[in-house]
């Protein structure tokens, strides 16, 4: 009994010793508040919190589900260099979101992108996963050669971030970037459905709207709604307002009935287009869901939506509107039907190729304006 306690402490002042030994050797971090560094993705500044999408003006005066998925922090990004060996991210949600057809990573968590000094392209490094309903504090990446180099953090899609930080190893270099990657102002302004906000990408930068700033290198202002992109005038007058837009993309047609399409669609364009005469607008019709082959009802009521939205496309053109596209959604996630989680809301693979369908036609709108 003697000898099995002796070695018993032997193991325990081993465990201790190698436990010591183990916490003096990790490093120590320095947080800094995200806040600091440059934010993209948003349509004006004064939004009613550091990492929402609409301003403080409008609550009240927008219908009470866009003001709710206003506080979620879709198509919002943060940039930053460092020559940290490791990185952490610190985070607060405003809530603890959960959704039976998308991930937990992609509704609350966050992602980090490093900048390809070889190539200029932005390379997925890995995700901080929330594990917890308030605070959140992960090592994202450690073990890193010293140099530096140039990050992106996409925040959540279905969820807040109230608060988030960025850890670096003490005596390690942390600032504002150095290159100007996404081009940072006239930005792509895109509204529309649950499907633009991100659902159901596993992952922040995922969410098309993200794909599509990196391939373009240009930022993208994510103004999705889930189940609300029902053409709400203020969100015209929102997006009429943003400084020296690039593109304006609508892509309402899934949360828009017919009658709805030809009662409001027209207005919503000429609130923008009054504003920005010169600025091409891209229309696009509602993917070919890979139901609607069989259930005849369905297909028929987004034939009639499409055609609404072909009709006021139609209409303005003849009007003699100058600057206007418009996409079809046909071929837009190919013939194999493999393309959504749940019938409706993209995959990974759905994000990437609606991506590859639209991306000619946003080059050819950039090259015209």
């Amino acid at each position: 009994m003697r000898k099995l306690f002796t070695f018993i402490s032997f193991l325990l002042s081993v465990v201790l010793a190698t436990v010591a030994a183990l916490a003096q050797d990790a490093p120590k971090y320095q947080y800094y508040d995200a806040s600091a560094f440059p934010i993209y993705g948003k349509a004006v500044e004064n939004t009613s919190a550091t990492y929402e999408r609409l301003p403080a003006s409008l609550e009240g005066v927008i219908r009470q589900p866009v003001w709710d998925l206003a506080h979620h922090s879709a198509g919002i990004s943060v940039r930053f260099r460092s020559d940290s060996p490791s990185i952490r991210l610190r985070w607060v949600s405003f809530g603890l979101h959960t959704m039976n057809h998308m991930t937990d990573t992609g509704t609350r968590g966050l992602d980090l992108y490093a900048r390809d000094p070889a190539s200029g392209t932005w390379r997925f490094v890995k995700s901080a996963r929330p594990v917890k309903d308030t605070l959140n504090d992960q090592r994202v990446i450690a073990n890193m050669e010293p140099l530096m180099r140039e990050y992106i953090v996409y925040l959540s899609l279905y969820e807040g971030v109230k608060r988030l930080e960025i850890g670096v190893e003490e005596g390690s270099v942390i600032e504002g970037p150095s290159i100007d990657s996404p081009r940072k102002g006239s930005p792509i302004v895109m509204y529309g459905t649950s499907i633009l906000q991100g659902g159901c990408a596993n992952r922040p930068g995922m969410a098309f709207t993200n794909i599509i700033s990196r391939e373009l290198d240009r930022e993208v202002v994510n103004l999705g709604f889930s189940g609300n992109a029902k053409l709400d005038y203020e969100i015209a007058e929102l997006m009429a307002s943003v400084k020296d837009p690039a593109v304006f993309v609508l892509d309402n047609v899934p949360n828009c009935g017919h009658e709805l399409i030809d009662e409001r669609q027209e207005r919503f364009f000429r609130i923008i287009r009054d504003a920005h005469p010169r600025v091409p607008v891209i229309f696009i019709e509602s993917p070919n869901f890979p139901h609607l082959d069989l259930d005849l009802k369905e297909a028929a009521d987004y034939s009639a939506r499409n055609a609404s939205m072909r009709t006021v496309f139609e209409k303005l053109k003849k009007a003699g509107e100058k600057n206007i596209y418009y996409i079809k959604g046909d071929k837009m996630l190919g013939d194999d039907k493999e393309a959504t989680v749940d019938g409706c809301h993209f995959t990974d693979l759905g994000m990437s190729r609606y991506t590859e369908y639209v991306l000619p036609t946003l080059k050819k709108a950039l090259k015209k304006k």
